[in-house]
């Protein structure tokens, strides 16, 4: 398998924590978002909207590519059952499924890179008030729905899909310097996700492109 990742992008983390998670390994290509590679060949030929991450695999001799974090998670989980990314139970399911897609559709997509530099376009600021703005509110709902669980992690004892894409978040929300400390249970359960190895060492800092 290859993973096409850029150092700092969420989506990207994700799957990295999802591959460590499964025991999987996965070269990671760099994909340089900063100075426009998504938007050239061969990436474009790999994920029509110039994002990451795309996971590539091989399989009969082809080149079978997945795009959108979610679905890769999702695929990782149908291929390597256990440890298992969505919990047993349709309302557990249901629950972790809610609390990831606060992030994925909800808070990330409105302060990633392409967001951020369109609102610089429009506003001629550098969109830093707007991200903060739109992360604190995606994560003051988390929180409420988290302090709702009563588990070590989010959605249940053992990391499931929704802490896959809550540690990149909070990652996030330091660099557009919110206030974590409005987020106490949120706080809590990075803090335990933090001391595995899959999250750990797939930390930004830890990547091929870091800089």
């Amino acid at each position: 398998m290859r993973l096409f990742s850029y150092w700092r992008s969420s989506a990207s983390w994700r799957v990295r924590i999802g591959l460590r998670l499964k025991g999987l390994d996965a070269e990671i290509v760099p994909v340089n978002l900063r100075q426009g590679e998504q938007w050239a060949e061969p990436h474009l030929s790999r994920s029509g909207l110039g994002q990451v991450p795309v996971l590539e695999v091989q399989h009969k001799g082809e080149h079978r590519r997945l795009t959108q974090s979610l679905a890769i998670l999702q695929w990782l989980d149908a291929l390597q059952p256990s440890p298992p990314l969505i919990p047993p139970g349709p309302w557990a399911a249901a629950r972790a499924w809610q609390m990831a897609e606060v992030i994925n559709a909800g808070t990330q997509p409105l302060q990633n890179l392409t967001t951020q530099r369109e609102v610089a376009r429009l506003s001629n600021t550098d969109g830093q008030g707007w991200c903060r703005e739109f992360i604190t509110r995606g994560l003051d709902v988390l929180e409420t729905m988290a302090s709702q669980e009563h588990h070590r992690f989010l959605a249940s004892t053992e990391p499931t899909i929704a802490d896959c894409c809550l540690v990149p978040q909070i990652y996030n929300a330091r660099r557009f310097a919110c206030d974590t400390e409005r987020w106490p249970r949120l706080m809590a359960v990075e803090a335990e996700a933090m001391a595995l190895p899959a999250f750990r060492l797939s930390h930004p800092d830890h990547q091929p492109d870091a800089h």
